[in-house]
């Protein structure tokens, strides 16, 4: 569980928590106000705190709907629109509700999806079916290795006996410029 933490003054030039009420992530809302206002991330890959989950945490108030939600919308505010196109990495269930969440306009810039699953591959494309558009959108479904970056992954890691992170690290891309995670 990604964890963060701050100066008191940079939480008061940052906050308020949005007190909004039960089902508002305000973490989440908080750690997007810090980034917006030029806060940086650092990664520290071992633990340091232990969370303590019970039955009556306000977390289990948050829908995971509404943080989609946030996040979909974060990321079409502050990494989009750098992009002229872009690939969604997966093309299961994540990455077509990833393209269904999208704006209109964030869908445009979806080239392709990417995979390494022969039945979607084979099946060449995925039509958005709830579309108003007409005709409806068809977006290419390729072999990750035929796909080209920027890529948006929607691939859980630690999942596939390390397969996944072999195939992206086989590519030479770098974290932040030619993808980012968002599983």
């Amino acid at each position: 569980m990604p964890t963060w933490f701050c100066s008191r003054a940079w939480f008061s030039h940052v906050g308020p928590f949005d007190e909004g009420g039960q089902g508002v992530p305000e973490d989440l809302l908080l750690f997007y106000n810090h980034l917006r206002k030029g806060g940086g991330v650092v990664r520290v890959d071992r633990s340091l705190v232990l969370y303590r989950y019970h039955p009556d945490a306000a977390t289990h108030s948050v829908l995971e709907t509404t943080i989609w939600t946030h996040r979909v919308r974060f990321l079409e505010e502050r990494v989009l629109p750098h992009w002229a196109a872009f690939t969604i990495w997966n093309a299961g269930r994540q990455g077509r509700r990833l393209y269904r969440g999208l704006s209109a306009g964030a869908r445009r810039k979806v080239v392709a999806f990417c995979d390494v699953d022969e039945n979607k591959i084979r099946k060449g494309f995925y039509c958005y079916e709830d579309s108003e558009e007409a005709p409806k959108p068809r977006v290419p479904i390729l072999h990750f290795r035929a796909a080209r970056p920027p890529f948006v992954i929607c691939v859980k890691l630690d999942l596939t006996r390390g397969e996944f992170e072999a195939n992206l690290r086989s590519l030479n891309l770098q974290e932040g410029r030619d993808f980012l995670h968002f599983s």
